[in-house]
């Protein structure tokens, strides 16, 4: 594929040249429905871009593939087999990660004390049972780092019924662990490994960057493109 193609940015374009009015949300009509007030301050330019995907740029049924297509371009350059994008930031995604690999799971989830909300809010509305990692303390700098191979290694031995293991990497200090490790540890016992690597968006774009989860060996990695990517507010990935 050419990393060149923007299919989104395209359809867009062809949405405007053909003047298109759909019946269809968002309720502003690209601008149309909008108070003056509002449009002085952030002009119109924002309103003719929102546009949904299906029913929008694309007809209902997503013949034209659009948003495939990007996402098999994000899978591409990332090195993952499977890219899904979504909203919300990777709130929504962690729990569909979460659900999809301990949902329904006697034994729980291997989970890094240092996890965000979402994931607790996930283990919450799941009723998946947390197997708490620790997280290592660093007395020097005053911040926490993620787990280590030997630290969810030793979780397994604890909670060897776990459904698999979540890890966030980089951690919120910002700090990363050594995750081709951690999935080696996984994969040794037959267990996936879900990274949420909602600070890393970054991370696959420079050899001098730590490794990505996916290069990593993990089985499930989320990102917030719009953390540390180019993505609009909320903008977050799902690869596989």
């Amino acid at each position: 594929m050419d990393q060149g193609d923007a299919p989104l940015l395209d359809a867009l374009i062809d949405y405007r040249k053909s003047k298109r009015y759909g019946f269809t949300p968002p309720g502003h009509r690209q601008g149309r429905g909008v108070d003056e007030r509002v449009l002085e301050v952030l002009g119109s330019q924002p309103f003719r871009d929102d546009v949904l995907a299906s029913g929008g740029l694309d007809d209902r049924r997503t013949r034209n593939k659009y948003l495939k297509h990007a996402e098999d371009l994000m899978a591409e350059a990332v090195g993952a087999e499977v890219a899904w994008f979504s909203t919300c930031g990777s709130s929504a995604s962690v729990k569909a990660a979460m659900l999809a690999v301990a949902g329904g799971s006697d034994g729980g989830l291997l989970v890094g004390r240092d996890s965000h909300k979402s994931i607790v809010a996930g283990l919450i509305f799941s009723g998946v049972q947390p197997r708490w990692i620790t997280p290592r303390w660093d007395a020097d700098r005053h911040i926490s780092h993620p787990p280590s191979p030997e630290d969810v290694s030793a979780a397994w031995d604890k909670y060897p019924d776990a459904a698999g293991a979540l890890v966030v990497s980089p951690s919120p200090y910002g700090t990363c662990t050594d995750l081709a490790g951690i999935a080696q540890v996984c994969h040794d016992r037959a267990k996936p490994l879900i990274v949420d690597e909602a600070w890393g968006a970054h991370l696959p774009f420079h050899e001098d960057l730590p490794t990505w989860a996916m290069d990593a060996g993990a089985d499930v990695c989320v990102v917030s493109v719009h953390k540390m990517g180019a993505g609009f507010e909320q903008l977050s990935g799902v690869s596989f």
